[in-house]
């Protein structure tokens, strides 16, 4: 196998860039939402449940990364799963692609935390009427965090389909297999 292209995200756009696209994405979802579910429902919020909304917010993040390593679960053995703590307080977890993976599995991975957790979070907002502005902070929380990997979906979308994924200190690498 060859590679195609090699994707840095990060490197790319930076991470200063990101984290304003994600800041504002969160902006954005949160108002569009929160005015939404304020047309459906105009009732009285309340906020009896804060201390489970704040473990809520702690456990999002790690839910996240699950949901991303269950789909990859077939190729376990090809992806290490790290804790980076440069952040004392918030340390960040990796899933590093180890051996080439496929790539519908591997934007399936990416995008699968986007597909699960906001419906359940709009559904929330919907049947607990009095726990939306909850819901809806989760909701634009979760939006912002999926950024990333939706860049990456945006970015393998476009590349061949019997391609491949590994993971180097250059970004994710797209391999395709040589022609016969």
């Amino acid at each position: 196998m060859h590679c195609w292209k090699t994707i840095n995200v990060k490197k790319h756009y930076g991470l200063s860039r990101l984290f304003l696209l994600s800041s504002m994405i969160m902006v954005a979802v949160f108002i569009i939402s929160y005015v939404s579910f304020n047309l459906i429902h105009d009732g009285a919020l309340t906020d009896s449940l804060f201390p489970l909304f704040l473990v809520m917010v702690v456990l999002l993040y790690p839910v996240h990364k699950a949901i991303h390593y269950a789909v990859l679960w077939r190729y376990r053995g090809r992806i290490r799963m790290c804790v980076n703590r440069d952040w004392p307080v918030f340390p960040v977890i990796q899933l590093q692609v180890r051996e080439p993976i496929p790539k519908q599995r591997f934007a399936i991975s990416l995008i699968m935390p986007f597909l699960t957790l906001n419906p359940l979070f709009i559904a929330g907002g919907v049947l607990f009427p009095a726990f939306t502005h909850y819901f809806v902070i989760l909701l634009a929380y979760h939006c912002g965090m999926c950024l990333i990997d939706l860049i990456y979906v945006k970015n393998l979308s476009r590349s061949p389909k019997a391609s491949y994924i590994e993971e180097t200190d250059g970004g994710y690498e797209i391999l395709v297999p040589f022609a016969d």
